[in-house]
This record gives C-alpha cells, structure tokens and sequence, in this order.
C-alpha cells in the first residue's frame, strides 16, 4: 500500500480525549476520514470539519483503505474488532488496520492472525504523550507487526506523533508500551511524595519545581503534570481508570514470565484505592489525592 491523501480512504474509531486530535492531524493532512464513536456527540468536531459518519465499526472497514482504533480497554477492542458488527466483519484484502488503545499483547496477536486470514494486516501502535501530546502531535508511538506495513503507513503516524520506533512483530508494540507504562508508575509516585514533602517542609513548590525539573530528576511529569497538581487540577489527559487497566496487563504479563514487580504492585494498590474513592474518571496526576489521604495532608499552593 502507497498512502496518498487524494487516494487512501482512512476509516478512524474512537474520538475521546487523544483520539479526536490524532484523527484531526491526518484529516489536516488531506486525508478522507469516516469516522464511528459510540458516542457519536464526541466525534461531531471531526464531522464538521468535513468527516464522514459510519453506523459501525463494519461500516467503517467497509468504506475505508486503513483503519485506526483507539479505544478503551480490550474488552473494547475485542467488540470493535471481533463483535457482529466489528471491523473484522467488514475487512477486505489489502487493508491494514492499526490498534493504537493500550491493551493486551496476545489481544494484539489475535488481530494480527484474524486480519491475516482475511488477506489484510494488522498492527499494534499504543501511543504515549497523553492529551498534550495528541493535541500538539507530539506522541512516541511504539509499533508492532509486519515492517512493510509500518514502512507503508508512515506518513501517517508522522501526522500524530514526533517519535515513532519500529518494536518488532506482533504484540512488541504493546509490551513496549507496558515497558512504558512501569515507568510511567515509578515516576508518579516519586514526583507526588516529592510535593508532599516539599509542601511539609515549608517549601515554595513552584520554585522547588523550577531547581529539580532541570537537574536529574528532570522528567515529562515534572514539566507537565506537577503545575497540575498544585492548581488542584485534576482533570484528565489519561483517565485513571485506564491507567489501572495498564497497569494490570503489565503485572498479568510479568506473572507469565515469572517477573517480580514489587514498586508497580504498590502503585497499583494506590491507584485502586483512588479509583474505589471514585476518581477514576480523573488524571493520573490525581494519585496525589490517594497520598494525601494517607498522610492526611492536602497540597494548597496559596497557603505556603
């Protein structure tokens, strides 16, 4: 497959909070896009910059050269992929179709396989960048599956993303992203524990943050997500429900390959008493209102 903006007919699914920008880059770049949400409010900024509405993920495949989905968890994927009315129902032979939800690396292979058998090909492109990246296109985008095709569709990942690595075969993409993902885990809970800290000490947090952001603890989430949490702004650019989602693939893989992952398992615990404190719909920055409880102690940057 050569991609052509005037030629390729892009099918998208699933325009919440990064893949409404991800779909909006390519059809920037001259792509016809039809597009399917379960909600189909979500996708009207798309629709009325001129992309198409389908009534399904079938309906989509149908009308569309490559297909990208980003969703929310496997059980998600699996009904857009493998449902009655799901893309598989409606793939002809040459497609390629890119999975770009984080899910299960074995979930990964089954699409790949099914694909195959119906002449197409799949893969699996978690991304990483969360809100601010979709919007400004500046995700790192790990891909698995058959080099040709990720050669092939380049230009378009090009679009969404600033950093884009070839992983391997099938579900490489997907273990690259839980690698990610334990990262991701470590970080947060080191950042939150420094501003409590901070903040008991009788720091001025903002300029603690403006020493330790450039020395060697300098990392995305002191950049990003740190000037969140002390405006008490918990809004999310990655839900922390999908975060417990991850981070329960990666200590399921781990346990297959005999791993011991002692620092994810505790962040996990803190993450499932946020979530049951009813705050998974909010940030993954949002942990530091799970450490706050715990130590009965609440942030307020106008008090110091």
């Amino acid at each position: 497959m050569v991609v052509e903006p005037s030629k390729t007919m892009v099918g998208w699914i699933g325009t919440g909070v990064m893949g409404r920008w991800m779909c909006q880059h390519v059809m920037n770049k001259g792509y016809q896009v039809t597009v399917y949400n379960r909600t189909k409010e979500k996708a009207q900024p798309l629709l009325d910059k001129g992309a198409r509405w389908a009534n399904s993920p079938k309906e989509v495949a149908e009308q569309s050269d490559l297909i990208f989905t980003i969703v929310g968890f496997p059980k998600d994927v699996r009904e857009v992929y493998f449902g009655k009315e799901g893309i598989l129902a409606g793939t002809k032979p040459n497609m390629i179709l890119v999975d770009m939800t984080t899910t299960e690396p074995s979930l990964a292979k089954e699409i790949y396989e099914a694909a195959k058998a119906r002449g197409a090909t799949a893969l699996d492109a978690p991304v990483s960048g969360g809100d601010v990246g979709a919007r400004e296109a500046r995700l790192s985008i790990m891909v698995g599956g058959d080099k040709e095709a990720f050669e092939a569709i380049l230009p378009i990942f090009e679009a969404m993303g600033k950093n884009i690595v070839y992983q391997g075969g099938p579900g490489s993409g997907q273990h690259t992203k839980m690698c990610n993902q334990i990262v991701i885990a470590g970080t947060m809970i080191g950042v939150c524990e420094a501003l409590l800290y901070g903040y008991k000490a009788g720091l001025n947090l903002e300029t603690v943050l403006q020493s330790i952001s450039k020395g060697a603890a300098a990392c995305w989430t002191l950049d990003n997500l740190a000037p969140r949490i002390l405006q008490r702004n918990f809004e999310p650019g990655f839900f922390v429900e999908h975060f417990v989602k991850d981070m329960e693939i990666v200590l399921k893989e781990s346990a297959q390959m005999n791993l011991v992952l002692p620092g994810l398992a505790l962040v996990h615990q803190l993450y499932l008493a946020l979530k049951a404190n009813g705050h998974g719909k909010k940030g993954t920055h949002a942990l530091m209102l799970a450490l706050e409880q715990l130590s009965n102690t609440k942030v307020m940057l106008d008090e110091k």
